[in-house]
């Protein structure tokens, strides 16, 4: 199958890049590659839609001072796996967590080591968003703690919560790619018992949670949050990550709506995860 090539060109680069490249993976755009002036992004010819790439490259924030192009070409099949092996070095967070992919070195002497190979998905932990979210993760206590992971990506929050303990563990996205890429990840880290299923907040029903992991994007969040009110038990933890600092005045207002108390936050360049209680 060809695909289409979106290249873009961005002025400045941060944190925009990183905003538009979580925007087109939510139209369905398949694997990205970070260039010097900012980013090449990928999807199946049959699945591009111009009409949604317009709405996926716009910022609607007020005052954005971004100078933007792009080009759209069709290329040939990609072997992504190449693309991805070029672009992902292992990474430490904090000094407790060594993520890896299967063909770099071992650290046993890392607290925690967790084997990501990508392919297509998101969460290597270079992203200041997930390496916010590992971090929610280490300060929690999680042994026998039901915990989903939404939006999982690569498996990367899931993996991490299953070897702190926590259980049952469940991890859900809407992206096939993503789906069967956590249930190879899950395997390759010895936690195969993860529950990780295909779709969207339609697969809530009558599980409920102790611990809510979600690393999306804002729009996403605001739309889901009462759907995760709904299966997270009282006093459970909701764990939300994937927008700016200057967002978060709306996500909390909206979670306060539900019964939903602030906790705290962390902080990384623009980027903010923020902790949440079922009041």
């Amino acid at each position: 199958m060809d695909y289409v090539e979106v290249d873009c060109k961005l002025n400045p680069m941060d944190p925009w890049r990183d905003i538009l490249i979580a925007q087109l993976a939510d139209i369905g755009f398949e694997s990205f590659e970070e260039t010097l002036e900012g980013f090449k992004a990928f999807i199946g010819e049959t699945n591009y839609r111009e009409d949604l790439l317009g709405g996926a490259m716009s910022l609607p924030e007020a005052g954005v001072d971004l100078e933007m192009s792009h080009q759209v070409r069709v290329v040939g099949n990609q072997n992504w796996n190449a693309v991805w092996e070029s672009n992902f070095e292992p990474v430490w967070i904090t000094d407790q967590v060594f993520v890896r992919a299967p063909f770099h070195e071992a650290r046993p002497d890392a607290a925690f080591e967790i084997i990501i190979e990508p392919k297509m998905s998101f969460g290597t932990g270079h992203h200041e968003t997930t390496a916010l979210m590992v971090e929610w993760l280490l300060d929690l206590k999680l042994k026998n703690k039901a915990v989903l992971d939404m939006g999982c990506g690569t498996g990367i929050l899931a993996i991490l919560a299953a070897k702190k303990g926590a259980a049952p563990v469940s991890a859900i996205d809407s992206h096939i790619s993503a789906y069967e890429n956590t249930l190879e990840n899950a395997e390759r880290n010895g936690m195969s018992f993860i529950d990780v299923q295909h779709g969207d907040t339609g697969l809530f029903w009558d599980d409920t949670f102790d611990v809510i992991l979600a690393n999306i994007t804002k729009n996403v969040l605001i739309e889901d949050i009462t759907k995760y009110t709904s299966v997270l038990n009282p006093r459970g933890v909701l764990i939300l990550s994937g927008f700016l600092e200057m967002d978060k005045g709306d996500i909390v207002a909206h979670a306060a709506s539900l019964g939903l108390k602030f906790d705290g936050e962390k902080r990384n360049n623009d980027w903010i995860a923020v902790k949440l209680i079922k009041d």
